[in-house]
């Protein structure tokens, strides 16, 4: 049985980086507000589901992924929350959205 959620897929994002980094608050409701904000008509937001560290710890950004992403091993660093926008940009591109 194959089931389809109601929501878009999920954005991983590292915990381990948004404690590291000096805007990680900043980044993660950024993240969370952009997600909310890009929702579409009758569906949910995606999921923000902080992960374990994805092993490239950036010295002043945060890692975030997708499932998409993570199959092409790519990855996405957000420095600050100005950045948040293009960063969902381009793993809604992988997505498929």
């Amino acid at each position: 049985m194959v089931v389809r959620p109601r929501r878009a897929a999920p954005v991983l994002v590292c915990r381990k980086c948004l404690k590291r980094s000096d805007d990680g608050s900043g980044v993660r409701r950024a993240l969370k507000s952009e997600l909310k904000a890009a929702r579409r008509d009758g569906t949910k937001p995606a999921k923000l589901v902080m992960t374990g560290c994805f092993g490239l710890c950036p010295k002043r950004a945060v890692v975030v992924a997708s499932g998409a992403s993570l199959a092409k091993q790519e990855y996405v660093l957000v420095a600050d929350r100005d950045q948040v926008r293009r960063a969902l940009a381009l793993l809604g591109e992988e997505r498929g959205e």
